[in-house]
């Protein structure tokens, strides 16, 4: 495990900024956690670190939530993840993860700006009703959800894009939310572990962490059950525009 303390100070505000997501604050939290994390390891062995403890938040995320959740759009879009995640192991080796990371980001961008000019441009005010279950878009972006997920930490974006028109319940949007990403965690640590990235020293790293995760997690839940429709939607795509700048930084980057 890492003696230096100048790697617990990056790591503590990175697992706070990702316990405050998996609460529901939004996916560009968990965006920076990752970053954050990379300035004192590799980006490979952050997200390594960071996935027991992802699992572990969603298991209290999962409670906090139980509740809620829309399955109709969970069936919808599991399939594609799922697929997305195994096409994310049989080609990492091959598919830069900056490319993927570069696409996503300006669809999203493009996404988010076009919300922000329906309801805050010149022609705010009219009412745009909920989009329908669309079984060809959910595959579509839940296969981009699971391959992002796998290969860049990306998997939020894409699942926003589908999942934000429908328009839920803020509750019933965050349950949804979280019950995706857990089953997509839970799915990634098979492949992980085949690819040697789980290691004894990364789980044990993950293990000294594991503490500040529940607090993070449960603040962010709190904040979301006390959000008015008005305020959760405008500041979930604010937080989708700078997950995606975020993304294509990175890309860019790399």
């Amino acid at each position: 495990m890492p003696q230096d303390l100048s790697f617990y100070y990056a790591a503590v505000p990175a697992v706070l900024l990702v316990g405050l997501a998996k609460g529901g604050m939004g996916d560009a939290l968990s965006l920076i956690g990752l970053p954050f994390l990379a300035l004192v390891v590799s980006p490979l062995e952050a997200a390594a670190i960071l996935l027991p403890i992802l699992v572990f938040m969603d298991m209290i995320s999962l409670v906090i939530w139980r509740r809620y959740g829309d399955w109709a759009t969970l069936k919808i879009m599991l399939p594609g993840a799922i697929l997305g995640i195994a096409l994310g192991w049989a080609t990492s080796a091959l598919v830069p993860g900056n490319v993927l990371r570069v696409v996503i980001g300006a669809v999203t961008i493009l996404f988010c700006l076009r919300y922000f000019w329906n309801n805050f441009g010149p022609s705010a005010g009219k009412t745009i009703p909920p989009r329908g279950q669309r079984p060809v878009a959910a595959g579509l972006w839940g296969t981009f959800s699971g391959y992002g997920s796998f290969v860049a930490h990306a998997g939020g974006a894409p699942f926003q894009i589908y999942a934000l028109p429908l328009k839920l319940e803020p509750r019933e949007y965050t349950g949804t939310s979280v019950r995706f990403f857990a089953i997509l965690n839970a799915i990634k640590l098979i492949p992980y572990f085949a690819l040697g990235q789980l290691d004894t020293q990364n789980l044990a790293t993950s293990a000294t962490l594991l503490p500040v995760a529940p607090l993070a997690t449960l603040a962010g839940a709190w904040c979301v059950r006390r959000m008015k429709p008005q305020i959760f939607y405008p500041f979930m795509y604010a937080m989708a525009l700078i997950a995606a700048l975020l993304i294509m930084r990175e890309g860019l980057g790399g």
